[in-house]
């Protein structure tokens, strides 16, 4: 059965919603076989370095986004992500124009501390990330106080971040040598249109 659960969280919203699909397993098999994953890479000043998991990137045609000196074009949405796309949306109570997915292949993949506070995603972004597959730990360090948090992404669950959240914490998916088996993580976004400096 679907359960929300609304985190306290200073500076911030986060929701967790439990058991969100019907089939999780099928929907992880097919999105594990019929997406476009690649490899890449992400700059830091002037170092490159391998993106230490798989992604895809998929959207809408004017979904354009850029992060880390990475530029992302969308790929069109396949009906399996279009079908999810409005889960997340009737489950995070907002709209969707593109995808980021992540595979972790295992536990030595992961991604590093972040927040998602590009321009391109407006002031104060909801993203909804969808969990299948293998548990991992979602970390959460805010970036006055320094207190942290850790949440266990399970199986057909998403997670919703809303509110001044990206101004405030960072968060991360960190390496878990003792993880096996692969996660595909869907993060929902909404990239808004590019603006036109007037002449």
């Amino acid at each position: 059965m679907m359960q929300k659960e609304v985190l306290p969280l200073e500076d911030g919203e986060l929701w967790l919603v439990q058991d969100v699909l019907d089939d999780p397993d099928r929907i992880f098999d097919q999105l594990l076989d019929e997406l476009a994953w690649q490899g890449g890479t992400v700059r830091f000043g002037a170092t490159e370095r391998p993106i230490p998991r798989l992604q895809a990137w998929y959207g809408d045609a004017e979904a354009h986004y850029a992060y880390s000196g990475l530029q992302l074009t969308p790929l069109p949405w396949t009906d399996s992500l279009s079908a999810l796309r409005t889960r997340a949306e009737q489950l995070s109570d907002a709209r969707f124009n593109s995808v980021l997915c992540n595979l972790y292949r295992d536990g030595q993949d992961s991604v590093s501390w972040h927040a998602d506070n590009e321009t391109c995603l407006g002031r104060n972004p909801v993203i909804a990330s969808l969990s299948l597959g293998a548990t991992r730990t979602f970390r959460l360090r805010h970036r006055r106080t320094r207190q942290r948090l850790k949440l266990p992404l399970n199986h057909n669950t998403l997670l919703v971040m809303r509110g001044s959240l990206q101004h405030h914490w960072y968060h991360a998916v960190l390496k878990e040598p003792g993880v096996s088996a692969a996660r595909i993580n869907l993060t929902f976004r909404r990239i808004l249109p590019a603006r036109t400096e007037s002449p």
